[in-house]
């Protein structure tokens, strides 16, 4: 059974897996140019979370074996997928008339970036030869000279070396050095953020630039603290308390999406905080998640809906908007489609540089409603309940 698609009917087996046990069941056992084993590999690395693709890094690094430099490769190609660039895979091995990188990483704005792969910097890197991957793209007409650069990628985090290196060299200006640790955690920090501008910053740390003065840095880091600030519930239409149990769960995102998997019959990434979507993307769901509120009595749920999240979820051929009530116990799975029709009749929160939809649910016995503004009637959700224990059919 290809690795695939035991992932997907039997995870339990594979998710304690070494990685070198996990390419032993890809194809021939073996990881090379064009053949099975690869393509299996990289497929199923497409589909597991990232916090595997992190410890498969870490064994490749810190436990050596045959073939291990070609599965980092892959690992960090796979990285810069989750990033959200469109990677082209390079080859593992020099082949006469072949360039030689280890991947092209298409940024959304055009930039290209030239990847290489290194386990570690004990030897003198060439940086002649990876300046002549660039210079011969460019020649074939693959990438422009303005927006190409060439990117580094080293196991260890001490790079004092080849840093200094590389500012003694000729190519400084078209350069950047980042460890595989920095690289895994750039990848979980897009995860945990939903605005695109930040986003696009993150993007931005990867392109060789002159950093003397450090406001870009800053404003990523201050303008990512600002987001992750949970957004308290708000009602424009009412002026009434609102009560808090004692108890409430923590973020519970990454509880949900395991049964949304099972509901769905499909793998499904993170792609920001609360966005997610399957490897080739024609399928999209966004998951928003609520304390349980209460107000006169009666039990409620707060969310905010993005337009960002709305045009991701446009991008797909197929998408819902999963609300968590509460716990991963209650779901509700909305197709975007007949979502986005009632947005007109929701109240909005305008700010100088975003706004966003205010969503209220509240629960009588069994039953949802999706509260609006006045003027507008509630709507009926609980047939979008998703059951506890089933498989959509």
């Amino acid at each position: 059974m290809p690795l695939t698609d035991l992932w997907l009917h039997s995870r339990d087996q594979l998710e304690d897996k070494h990685v070198q046990q996990i390419i032993a069941f890809a194809g021939t056992g073996q990881l090379r140019d064009g053949n099975a084993g690869s393509a299996e590999f990289r497929d199923f690395l497409s589909h597991v979370p990232s916090n595997l693709l992190r410890r498969y890094a870490d064994q490749c690094l810190q436990e050596g074996f045959s073939g291990s430099g070609f599965a980092l490769q892959d690992i960090i190609n796979e990285v810069g997928g989750r990033l959200g660039f469109h990677v082209t895979h390079g080859r593992y091995r020099g082949s006469p008339g072949q360039i030689g990188h280890d991947g092209l990483w298409l940024f959304p704005e055009g930039h290209t970036i030239i990847v290489e792969v290194k386990t570690t910097d004990t030897y003198r890197i060439d940086l002649d030869t990876l300046a002549g991957y660039r210079r011969a793209l460019i020649q074939g007409g693959s990438i422009t000279e303005e927006r190409s650069s060439l990117l580094i990628v080293v196991g260890r985090e001490d790079t004092g070396d080849l840093e200094a290196q590389i500012r003694g060299s000729r190519h400084a200006w078209d350069m950047r050095l980042i460890s595989v640790d920095a690289l895994m955690r750039l990848m979980v920090l897009k995860e945990e953020v939903e605005d695109p501008q930040i986003i696009r910053r993150i993007y931005a740390i990867l392109i060789p630039r002159e950093f003397t003065k450090l406001d870009e840095i800053i404003e990523i880091l201050l303008s990512t603290a600002e987001e992750v600030k949970p957004e308290e519930p708000k009602d424009e239409d009412r002026d009434e308390e609102i009560k808090v149990p004692a108890f409430t769960p923590l973020a519970f995102h990454e509880a949900c999406i395991p049964r949304l998997e099972q509901y769905l019959h499909c793998s499904l990434l993170k792609r920001s905080r609360a966005s997610y979507s399957t490897p080739d993307g024609s399928f999209a769901l966004t998951c928003a998640i609520s304390k349980t509120y209460e107000r006169r009595g009666q039990v409620w749920f707060w969310y905010a809906f993005h337009p960002h999240q709305k045009e991701f979820l446009e991008q797909a051929h197929e998408s819902f908007i999963a609300f968590g009530c509460g716990s991963e116990e209650t779901l509700l799975l909305i197709p975007s489609a007949e979502f986005v029709t009632w947005l007109d009749g929701m109240n909005i929160t305008q700010r100088d540089d975003r706004f966003y939809w205010h969503v209220h649910i509240s629960k009588e016995a069994d039953q949802f409603m999706l509260h609006r503004k006045k003027g507008f009637k509630p709507l009926e959700l609980k047939r979008f309940l998703v059951p506890t224990s089933a498989s959509k059919s």
